[in-house]
């Protein structure tokens, strides 16, 4: 079989009467390890021409040791790397060894692989280099974790200097905004944990696939509305469609959710007792509808007096989605409405 390694190639020392035991021995253990290697291990002549084609290059590159061995090694190089064979059988004819060449080779289906490639000499007995051996082990799965841990590596220092340019905005909105020191802490404070829970929902699995990840609108909104869940008596509710929120998107409708929850809890329905929040979401001709909708509070509550910087960064982030919003103040409570491009909100 053309597989199967003339074990006899592996002897140094012949004794008369064929191969001594010890010779015959490793010879049998070295054939043994290359035909049950999990690499590609092949030979070649200086004119390409394999020679040899163990099981572990079958698995690699799908031709069998009967299709392979005969033929031009050039049946697994793609043509545009077709110069890199005259590059290393020069270097082998010079004596050197290729190390860990990383390249790409072609399968008998015709898909890629990227390989990992070690080439040696060989020598008959006079020493002369008559061919070469050829190592190739598959390295695909290496290349994509590889490849996605640079691209995580790359958003999160995308989202690194955002949030740094956020968050240095939004010292100064809420110092502008702030009547003293404990008042800008808490507002600080408070839309930075609301951002952190928010991006707490896209943080990507290493395996998975950053440029994509994102949660969605309910989920967010559970994040944001969660902390007043535990410390208002007043109900919440959140009904309707769910639609996917982007890495890009989300600062901004976690700063707008941030800031009308705030204003629930300061002034209006998460103030008192007894009052209900629903938000209702839909969808339609490609625009998402949110009614935020505050009804039912008991008790005296506190209506702003003049728009404030929380309600300039509401706008902002409005702005940034390119969607609109409207209040309307209404005896028992407030309902805002809130329309986005659902194309903004994926992005």
């Amino acid at each position: 079989m053309p597989s199967s390694l003339d074990r006899s190639s592996f002897a140094t020392d012949e004794a008369p009467g064929g191969i001594s035991h010890p010779d015959r021995d490793a010879a049998a253990w070295l054939a043994a390890i290359v035909e049950n290697s999990d690499d590609a291990i092949l030979s070649k002549k200086l004119d390409g021409i394999i020679s040899s084609w163990n099981p572990g290059a079958t698995r690699l590159f799908g031709f069998s040791a009967e299709e392979a061995v005969g033929r031009p090694i050039t049946i697994i190089i793609p043509e545009d790397r077709l110069s890199e064979e005259a590059e290393i059988i020069g270097k082998i004819r010079r004596g050197e060894r290729v190390r860990h060449f990383e390249t790409v080779r072609q399968r008998k289906d015709g898909r890629l692989v990227d390989i990992s490639l070690t080439v040696s000499p060989v020598r008959d007995a006079e020493g002369r280099i008559i061919g070469a051996s050829k190592i190739a082990r598959d390295i695909t799965e290496a290349k994509m974790a590889a490849e996605r841990q640079s691209l995580i590596l790359r958003e999160m220092n995308h989202r690194i200097k955002n949030l740094f340019a956020l968050t240095a905005g939004l010292v100064t909105v809420s110092a502008r905004g702030a009547s003293d020191i404990d008042d800008f802490i808490a507002d600080l404070s408070g839309r930075i944990a609301s951002l952190a829970r928010a991006h707490q929902l896209t943080l990507p699995d290493l395996a998975g696939d950053v440029q994509n990840a994102a949660t969605t609108l309910k989920s967010l909104l559970g994040a944001i509305l969660a902390p007043h869940e535990d410390r208002s008596s007043s109900s919440i509710h959140v009904r309707g469609e769910d639609v996917a929120v982007g890495p890009r998107s989300l600062p901004s409708l976690a700063l707008l959710f941030h800031e009308l929850a705030t204003n629930a809890a300061k002034y209006g329905v998460l103030s008192a007792s007894g009052g209900t929040l629903s938000v209702n979401i839909g969808t339609g001709n490609d625009i998402l509808s949110v009614h935020w909708i505050e009804a039912g509070a008991t008790g005296d509550r506190v209506l702003p007096v003049h728009e404030g910087f929380g309600s300039h960064l509401e706008k902002a982030s409005v702005r940034g989605l390119q969607g609109s919003i409207e209040r309307e103040w209404r005896p028992d409570g407030l309902a805002v409405a809130m329309r986005f491009p659902l194309g903004a909100l994926a992005s």
